[in-house]
């Protein structure tokens, strides 16, 4: 659409006041319309291979059918464990703190309880 250069300036007020562009499809929408648009367009469709969805490990968001394959390599780097010094892989990370430590404290010859039951269980298995 040509727009005369005098009333550009208008047009482009009406515009910002008016107009969103939708974030998952780029479209040019009226803001009174975007609600029904993004129900509509994107929601519904929870099958919707282009529905957008966000990365448990790193949270940024992406179509639903890219996902999996940026969850498989995003869980699969390593990041530096602050309590232990070790590098944990990512997708580990929620369950590293219940066992971070505990091969510190076995190389210094502290053994766990549950490490100290399943040696005794071993020994008693074995005589």
């Amino acid at each position: 659409m040509d727009i005369p250069a005098v009333n550009f300036i208008i047009h482009e007020i009406h515009c910002s006041r008016n107009i969103e562009v939708c974030c998952y499809c780029s479209e040019s929408i009226p803001k009174s319309e975007m609600k029904n648009h993004i129900e509509s367009e994107h929601v519904q469709a929870s099958a919707c291979p282009l529905r957008p969805a966000l990365c448990r490990y790193c949270d940024i968001q992406l179509t639903f059918k890219e996902l999996l394959d940026h969850e498989v390599y995003c869980g699969a780097r390593t990041e530096l464990c602050g309590g232990c010094g070790r590098n944990i892989v990512v997708k580990d990370l929620q369950e590293h703190p219940r066992v971070c430590g505990q091969e510190v404290k076995q190389a210094r010859g502290i053994t766990p309880c549950l490490a100290i039951t399943e040696t005794i269980s071993t020994a008693s298995a074995l005589s």
